[in-house]
C-alpha cells in the first residue's frame, strides 16, 4: 500500500511537472531585436579626444537603447568595470526606428598620460513594456574603447610556465604601455605534442597585467626543466618563442 501511494504521488508530480513545460512552451517569444554596432573597437589617437560609434537596428520594430561607460582594467585574469565620467556620451539614451542607425558621440574629459587608458561601453536594449504571455529578449554590447597617451604607446608580454595543481599554465606579464591581443595560444613539446589553451577567452591584456592561461594537456605534463615553443598570435603579427618554467609563488 506504501508503495503504490508513492507510485501515484510520483505520477501526479510528474503529471503536474508535464503540464508546467507544456504551458512554458507555450508561451511565445518576442523576435530579439537585430542590433549592430560600428565599429567593434575605438581607437583614440594621441591628442585626439573625441570619435563616434554608430548603432544600427535591422529588427522590424523600434527599439531603446541606453549607453554608459565605464573605466576598464584586469584583475586575477578577469575584466573590472567601474563607473566612469571620463568618457562623455551623446545620446546616453535613444530610440532607434526600423531600419535606422544612431550615431553615438565619444568625447575623452581628459587625454591619457603616460600609458593607454582603456574603457568599456555598453549598449543595452531597453525592454518593451511587457505584455501578457510574451517573453522580450533584449541584447547588450560591450565595446572596448583604447585612448593612446601623447607619446608611442607599445605593448610588451613576456611569457613563462607554472604548474599550479597539477595543471599547465601560461603566465602572460605586459609590461608595455598598451594592450595587447593573444590569440590561439599553443605550445609544442620537445616530442612534438600540439597542447592548446583550455577555453578561447577574451584575447585582451591590458598595460601593466599579468593574466593566466590553462593549457589542456592529453598524456603527461612537461617537466619543470623543460622548454617548450610557444606560438599565438595578435592583431598584427605571430608570437613565436621558446618559454620556460617559474615556480609558481
Amino acid at each position: 500500500m506504501i508503495l503504490r501511494n508513492s507510485c501515484r504521488r510520483m505520477a501526479a508530480a510528474l503529471a503536474i511537472a508535464s503540464t508546467a513545460v507544456i504551458l512554458l512552451l507555450a508561451v511565445p517569444a518576442a523576435p530579439a531585436q537585430s542590433l549592430s554596432v560600428l565599429p567593434v573597437n575605438v581607437f583614440f589617437s594621441p591628442g585626439q579626444k573625441a570619435s563616434s560609434l554608430t548603432v544600427t537596428n535591422a529588427g522590424a520594430t523600434e527599439t531603446s537603447i541606453q549607453i554608459r561607460a565605464y573605466a576598464w582594467s584586469q584583475q586575477g585574469g578577469d575584466d573590472q568595470l567601474t563607473e566612469s565620467d571620463a568618457v562623455v556620451l551623446s545620446p546616453p539614451l535613444t530610440t532607434i526606428a526600423p531600419g535606422a542607425s544612431q550615431v553615438v558621440r565619444l568625447i575623452l574629459r581628459q587625454l591619457p598620460q603616460g600609458r593607454e587608458a582603456t574603457y568599456r561601453i555598453l549598449i543595452d536594449q531597453i525592454p518593451p513594456p511587457a505584455e501578457p504571455g510574451i517573453v522580450h529578449m533584449v541584447l547588450r554590447m560591450s565595446i572596448p574603447i583604447f585612448a593612446q597617451p601623447p607619446t608611442r604607446a607599445v605593448p610588451h608580454v613576456q611569457f613563462h610556465l607554472e604548474l599550479d595543481s597539477g595543471k599547465l599554465i601560461v603566465v602572460g606579464t605586459n609590461d608595455g604601455l598598451s594592450h595587447e591581443v593573444v590569440r590561439d595560444i599553443v605550445l609544442t613539446t620537445k616530442d612534438g605534442r600540439k597542447l592548446k589553451e583550455e577555453s578561447s577567452a577574451l584575447p585582451y591584456i591590458l598595460a601593466g597585467v599579468t593574466r593566466r592561461w590553462t593549457i589542456a594537456a592529453e598524456g603527461p605534463l612537461p617537466l619543470p626543466g623543460e622548454t617548450l615553443q610557444l606560438t599565438a598570435h595578435t592583431d598584427a603579427a605571430v608570437i613565436q618563442q621558446q618559454v620556460g618554467f617559474v615556480a609558481a609563488p
